[in-house]
């Protein structure tokens, strides 16, 4: 009797070990998704915020770059590719935090990652206004209803990159 028990528990153990080896390069994958779609949703809003500014003078894309607030590394004058590597990055954490969340919560289910996507980036378009309140260099005001929408519409273009893209790469 005790030799069976002793055999069902090595038997779970490896099935435990043999679940959890399989798993890791699931999640790698999912991490690589994630910053496939992180990365082409960021250069596409900023593209088309550049292009906005560019077209109507009303500094989106300014703002998106923005970083003269952040001590120490606000205080240096960065290259504008170095602006846009920055906001890259933090492109490339919501691109990870939405292709993990997706398989995790909402696996195969299309209509909830589109919505996902959107929850996601709801919060940055909300980020407008500290971000406009901190930036020292000149910003689009506050209240600017159109600033605000353009930004508010980059997002929204945001969202549906980032859906589309980790949809075409899900496996």
């Amino acid at each position: 009797m005790n030799g069976l028990k002793l055999a069902q528990t090595r038997e779970k153990k490896a099935a435990i070990s043999s679940s959890i080896i399989k798993k890791r390069p699931m999640m790698s994958g999912k991490i690589k998704e994630g910053l496939i779609a992180g990365t082409i949703s960021g250069i596409i809003l900023g593209f088309l915020l550049k292009g906005i500014e560019a077209s109507t003078g009303i500094l989106v894309y300014t703002l998106l770059l923005n970083i003269d607030f952040i001590p120490i590394i606000g205080n240096i004058e960065w290259p504008e590719t170095i602006e846009f590597i920055f906001h890259l990055i933090i492109s490339l954490a919501i691109g990870v935090v939405y292709s993990i969340g997706s398989y995790r919560y909402f696996h195969k289910r299309k209509v909830a990652q589109v919505v996902f996507s959107y929850l996601l980036t709801l919060p940055t378009v909300f980020l407008y206004f500290p971000l406009t309140y901190l930036a020292e260099k000149p910003t689009p005001p506050l209240t600017d209803i159109v600033a605000i929408g353009y930004w508010t519409l980059g997002h929204a273009v945001y969202a549906a990159v980032l859906f589309a893209v980790y949809t075409y790469n899900e496996k």
